[in-house]
């Protein structure tokens, strides 16, 4: 059983990019946005992935993720999934031995960008880089699910 335990924050200034590497593209869709249960395929390179994530509790929620074909995630995305897909650049940063995930959105969440990182525990103690800002893992509206539904560009 997979298990996701992720705080995620936006940021307080460019200083990441200094930090992190080049990143990857992320072309992500949902075939189900609902609370208890959501279904995303994702296209990352050439590779395809059908993820389903339950609830959160708290921090914390089941998480699967399996590789699926490339042409298959790629028509799911196309014919299936809710619209507008997200599109981002994933930046992966090491930072006091953890690995944040910083995500620069693009299409219509356009000038949102986003850390996160994930944990060991809900009470695990991280030391935030100084490019990280106000916490935001309790607002739902940062959720790649519900900027689906209410993008970025139409807050």
């Amino acid at each position: 059983m997979g298990t996701e335990i992720e705080r995620k924050f936006l940021l307080a200034d460019d200083g990441w990019r200094s930090a992190g590497g080049s990143g990857k593209l992320y072309r992500q869709g949902y075939l189900s946005t609902a609370v208890e249960r959501n279904v995303r395929v994702r296209i990352i390179g050439d590779k395809g992935f059908l993820t389903v994530k339950g609830r959160a509790a708290g921090i914390t929620r089941l998480e699967f993720e399996y590789e699926i074909p490339l042409a298959d995630a790629s028509r799911m995305l196309d014919e299936l999934c809710f619209k507008p897909l997200i599109e981002k650049t994933r930046h992966l940063i090491e930072h006091s031995g953890l690995t944040w995930e910083v995500d620069e959105f693009a299409g219509d969440n356009a000038g949102l960008v986003v850390a996160e990182v994930e944990l060991e525990s809900e009470d695990q103690e991280i030391e935030l880089p100084a490019w990280v800002g106000e916490q935001v893992t309790d607002d739902p509206r940062y959720l790649n699910s519900n900027l689906v539904e209410k993008p970025f560009t139409t807050w």
